[in-house]
């Protein structure tokens, strides 16, 4: 009888420290899979301009930035393993002002993802890194909208 139960534990105990190990990893940073998001969905509303516009060179660097945001958030080890072509459709009817209200929101959006105290001290540069690029994307895209406007 004592075997069984302590069997039983044993074995309960195996459980909760293997659901703990694996419950760590995926749920860690939830915030950078969300931010991932978010880039490549920006990204999108910028590239698909290409295809009813030409696509100039503040709207290449806009997305480079955002490529490398991508790029320091899977550095620091939170990759989704998704391509930058795994983002939610973009709207064909929307215009090009709308596309780029559109990517700085969602910048805004992933900016407010990453942005959060980081626990992980061999993680804060990348992610600051990450904010920088998102910022600068955001700023170009900024700049494209008031240029837009006077158009």
């Amino acid at each position: 009888m004592k075997t069984a139960r302590y069997c039983t534990l044993l074995v309960f105990l195996v459980a909760v420290c293997a659901a703990l190990s694996f419950a760590d990893e995926p749920g860690r940073h939830p915030a950078y899979l969300h931010a991932l998001t978010d880039l490549r969905h920006a990204r999108a509303h910028l590239e698909n301009l290409a295809a009813t516009h030409h696509m100039d060179k503040e709207e290449e660097r806009a997305i480079g930035e955002i490529d490398r945001a991508i790029d320091e958030i899977k550095r620091a080890s939170i990759d989704d393993g998704k391509n930058l072509n795994d983002h939610p459709p973009v709207d064909a009817h929307m215009n090009r002002a709308g596309r780029f209200h559109r990517a700085v929101e969602l910048l805004d959006k992933a900016h407010n993802d990453i942005a959060r105290e980081e626990d992980d001290p061999s993680v804060r540069g990348l992610r600051d890194r990450a904010l920088h690029h998102i910022d600068e994307a955001h700023r170009i895209v900024d700049h494209l909208i008031m240029q837009a406007a006077n158009y």
